[in-house]
């Protein structure tokens, strides 16, 4: 059986959503990154100390976005593109996720949410979080554009390129970042986060 190392409220959000879209039975070993990813036996897995880590039979794989493009490939049930043209703007996506999108939300979360971040109240500064506001509307703009007149990133059809991409903005609202200015991206956020999928990992947070 599959097994997934981390915790729903982590980056193993991104592969349990995938986890789901798929159907595959699998097992989620809670392991958090507050304490629990230093040890050896972690260490072992991932030699970088972070969450989530990913075992299928004898392959152990890192990276949240690597291991959904992998699951999707490997187990393709509609979210792997068709055309190789589109696999490469699934890859394209997936990678400006986390070079260009992650930071600003992640760090308006971080520094804005009493709920969802990890940092006392006493290190949260709204300097930053107002900073990563301001950065994060050039990423919102541009999934704007490439959203204009499309239902998906790809097209017609839901794929990992948006469960790869929504699974990072999602946590916008946490961060008190406003999608109203973008509503093609608003729209669809509606529709991938409606998935019932989507709604199965909510459950486990």
């Amino acid at each position: 059986m599959i097994k997934l190392h981390g915790i729903p409220r982590s980056r193993t959000i991104r592969p349990l959503w995938m986890l789901e879209e798929l159907g595959l039975p699998y097992e989620n070993v809670k392991v958090s990154f507050v304490n629990e990813t230093r040890t050896p036996a972690f260490l072992n897995l991932n030699p970088n100390g972070h969450i989530p880590v990913l075992q299928d039979g004898d392959l152990t794989i890192w990276e949240s976005m690597a291991i959904n493009l992998y699951l999707a490939r490997r187990y393709n049930k509609g979210l792997w593109p068709k055309r190789v043209e589109d696999e490469g703007r699934a890859f394209q996506w997936s990678i400006w996720a986390m070079t260009e999108l992650e930071e600003p939300v992640l760090t308006a979360v971080m520094h804005r949410s009493a709920l969802a971040s990890s940092l006392p109240a006493e290190q949260r500064d709204p300097k930053r979080a107002d900073d990563a506001a301001e950065r994060f509307k050039t990423p919102l703009a541009v999934l704007n554009g490439a959203l204009a007149g499309k239902a998906y990133l790809l097209g017609d059809v839901f794929t990992v390129a948006d469960l790869n991409v929504a699974s990072v903005i999602s946590s916008a609202p946490l961060g008190g970042l406003d999608l109203t200015p973008a509503p093609d991206v608003l729209a669809w956020v509606v529709r991938c986060t409606e998935r019932p999928a989507f709604a199965r990992v909510l459950q486990l947070a």
